[in-house]
C-alpha cells in the first residue's frame, strides 16, 4: 500500500484532524507530543506565521526521533511555491483553504495527497473532477451540518471534513457525523489559547483523547 493510501486510511480511521500553529517551537513540540500521546497519528501544522518553516523542520526532526508513525501535514497552503517548499521539508501531505489547480497538479505529479478547501457545490464539483475525492469544507461554522446533508447526495464519492468552528462537544460532533462527514478538523476549540498560555499540554492530551472517544462512540452507535 502506498504512503498516500496509508495516510488517507489513517485519517478516515482517526476521524479527527487537529490543526494549529504557534511561533514558539517549544509550544509546537509540546502540542504535537500531547496529541500523539492521545492517539493522534495525523496532524495539520498550519503555515500561518514567519516561524512556520523553521518550526516545521524541528517537528520533522522530533518525529524521526520519537514518533515514527506520525504523519505531518502542512495546512494553509495557497501557492505552488509554498507547496514545493513544505514538500521538500518533508510534509507527508498538504491541506489548503482553497482549490488551486496548479497546487493540485503539482501534488498529483509528486504523488502527495492534497486536500483542497471548498465552500460551494461548484468548488466541490471542480475539485472532484480534478481528482480530489477528499475535501475540506471551510469555513465550517458558516456552512454547518445542514449544508453537508444538502450536498452529500450530489457527491456520493467525495469525503468531507469541515474545519472552522467544529466544537469538541458531543452534540456538535453528532450533528456533523449524522450529516455524513468523514472527519472533522479542529483547531482553537481543541487546542485553546488558554491551554497554550498555561503550557497545559496534559489537558490538551486529555481533551483530545475524550474527543476521539466521543467520535468513536458516535460512529459505533450509527
Amino acid at each position: 500500500m502506498s504512503q498516500q493510501k496509508i495516510i488517507i486510511q489513517q485519517v478516515k480511521q482517526q476521524r479527527l484532524m487537529p490543526l494549529f500553529y504557534h511561533s514558539d517551537l517549544q509550544v509546537c513540540l509540546g502540542v504535537v507530543k500531547a496529541l500523539y500521546k492521545a492517539g493522534i497519528r495525523c496532524i495539520e501544522f498550519t503555515n500561518r506565521g514567519e516561524a512556520a518553516m523553521a518550526n516545521f523542520n524541528a517537528l520533522i526532526a522530533a518525529r524521526k526521533e520519537s514518533m515514527p508513525d506520525l504523519f505531518l501535514a502542512v495546512g494553509t497552503i495557497r501557492t505552488v511555491e509554498q507547496a514545493k517548499d513544505f514538500m521538500d521539508a518533508g510534509a507527508d501531505f498538504l491541506i489548503s483553504p482553497v482549490f488551486d489547480a496548479a497546487i493540485c497538479k503539482l501534488a498529483q505529479s509528486k504523488n502527495i495527497w492534497w486536500i483542497p478547501g471548498c465552500m460551494t457545490p461548484t468548488e466541490i464539483h471542480v475539485a472532484e473532477h480534478a481528482g480530489c475525492n477528499f475535501v475540506k469544507l471551510f469555513p465550517g461554522n458558516l456552512l454547518g451540518p445542514a449544508f453537508v446533508s444538502g450536498i452529500k447526495v450530489l457527491f456520493p464519492h467525495v469525503s468531507f471534513m469541515p474545519t472552522g468552528g467544529v466544537e469538541p462537544k458531543r452534540e456538535n460532533l453528532q450533528a456533523w457525523f449524522d450529516a455524513g462527514v468523514t472527519a472533522v478538523g479542529m483547531g482553537s476549540t481543541l487546542i485553546t489559547k488558554k491551554l497554550i498560555e498555561e503550557n497545559n499540554f496534559s489537558a490538551i492530551e486529555n481533551n483530545t483523547r475524550e474527543v476521539l472517544e466521543t467520535i468513536k462512540a458516535l460512529i459505533q452507535k450509527a
